[in-house]
């Protein structure tokens, strides 16, 4: 029963793609839609092929697909980490401590309201035209929901699960290593998977400062070429990244914490 269900479920996520694709298809061979507007699957898909392997040279960024890619893989990784080394400790200290919450969240709040493209001037200032500012920008960008998601997840913590924690005899760092953490996974570990998210949505953002590497970057080259068709199929090769990476660090969790529901069914 529960396999049917499942089985069902996969075919309800593919509803929506396939209704796309078939409105794609329609708009391009049908309604016939310029491809300087909207390319067909068809010319995207050679494009694809190309930008992976250079085979048909059709563009100037034939076979470059590795290089930028792997530009914007680190940008991302190293923004997302520096993003979990911030989040994850002061939210935890903003969860367990009344008085950090009070000293750090108005001013975590306030600047939360400040649009990533509000940052740009001022990084670029700081930082220069480069991969700096870029993951400046992405790490800013992942901090939030890693820090809201941990400090949430350490607040709701049952106050009755530590008292009978320190009954057993947990204290200090065993505290919160066995008992605090683990209780506050489910929401830490959703923090970090919309943080993973948001750093490949900035990385565009970050790269568009004049990188000379990077998805991004490639996407801002084709936009002053009019070259709807690369920008099409970077915005593709950016969103299966993020699905593989997003895909990596559920197998990576379930990895560390077998037989433990740490991430809500999908």
């Amino acid at each position: 029963m529960k396999k049917r269900l499942t089985f069902k479920l996969d075919i309800l996520g593919l509803l929506l793609p396939a209704v796309l694709l078939t409105a794609w298809c329609t708009a391009s061979y049908l309604l016939r839609v310029p491809g300087y507007i909207l390319p067909g699957p068809r010319q995207i898909a050679l494009g694809l092929a190309d930008f992976m392997t250079g085979s048909s040279r059709l563009s100037p960024y034939s076979g470059q697909f590795l290089m930028h890619s792997a530009a914007s893989i680190r940008r991302v990784m190293e923004g997302f980490l520096l993003a979990l080394c911030f989040g994850l400790p002061l939210g935890i200290l903003t969860g367990s401590f009344l008085k950090v919450k009070r000293v750090f969240d108005p001013l975590v709040h306030l600047i939360r309201m400040v649009p990533g493209i509000g940052w740009l001037p001022i990084a670029m200032v700081w930082f220069g035209v480069g991969h700096s500012t870029a993951v400046f920008l992405i790490a800013l960008a992942a901090f939030f929901p890693v820090y809201l998601n941990t400090a949430i997840g350490v607040r709701q913590v049952p106050g009755k699960l530590i008292q009978a924690s320190r009954v057993l005899g947990a204290k200090g760092w065993a505290l919160f290593f066995y008992v605090i953490i683990p209780a506050a996974a489910a929401s830490i570990l959703s923090g970090m998977r919309l943080g993973l998210g948001i750093s490949w949505a900035y990385v565009v953002l970050g790269e568009l400062t004049g990188v000379s590497q990077g998805l991004g970057a490639v996407m801002m080259n084709a936009r002053m070429l009019g070259d709807t068709e690369m920008i099409i199929i970077c915005m593709i090769v950016i969103a299966l990244l993020g699905w593989i990476s997003d895909r990596l660090l559920v197998a990576v969790i379930r990895k560390l914490h077998p037989g433990k529901e740490v991430i809500r069914h999908e």
